[in-house]
């Protein structure tokens, strides 16, 4: 048989595809609403002022395209001198970013301390208790 597939293989590629949407979701839902949020880079910031201007100059203009392709248009010719304050505002957000990050890994590094000495202290109990029972079954 020429270009037959078996049903088996089939059956793979479809798990294979499952497999992968599933962790996918897993990832999406792992996310903490309270991990600060990465920093705009320096074109991103450009953007934030140029939006601004170009629905100054065009009011009639709702196309989010049309804004953009002229953002990147007029990034690609900027010299650098004139990116320099766009940078220095990037620069600026990725170092408060980095001491927002580094103050929120330590508080996830505490918080799983308090779990593990929480579960613990809970088998410690645990293993007291069942100590206890065994005395009293001797007895």
């Amino acid at each position: 048989m020429k270009g037959g597939k078996s049903k088996g293989k089939a059956d793979n590629k479809l798990g294979v595809k499952k497999s992968a949407a599933q962790t996918k979701k897993e990832k999406n839902a792992a996310k903490d609403p309270n991990k600060p949020k990465r920093p705009a880079s320096a074109f991103f910031v450009f953007m934030e002022d140029f939006r601004k201007q170009y629905k100054e100059k065009h009011p009639g203009n709702k196309s989010v395209a049309a804004v953009g392709k002229a953002g990147g248009d007029k990034w690609k010719h900027l010299t650098d001198a004139e990116k320099a304050p766009y940078i220095a505002k990037a620069e600026k957000r990725k170092a408060d970013y980095e001491k927002l990050m580094d103050a929120y890994n330590r508080k996830q590094a505490g918080e799983a301390e308090e779990d593990e000495e929480s579960d613990k202290s809970k088998s410690e109990v645990d293993e007291e208790d069942g100590s206890d029972e065994e005395e009293e079954d001797d007895d």
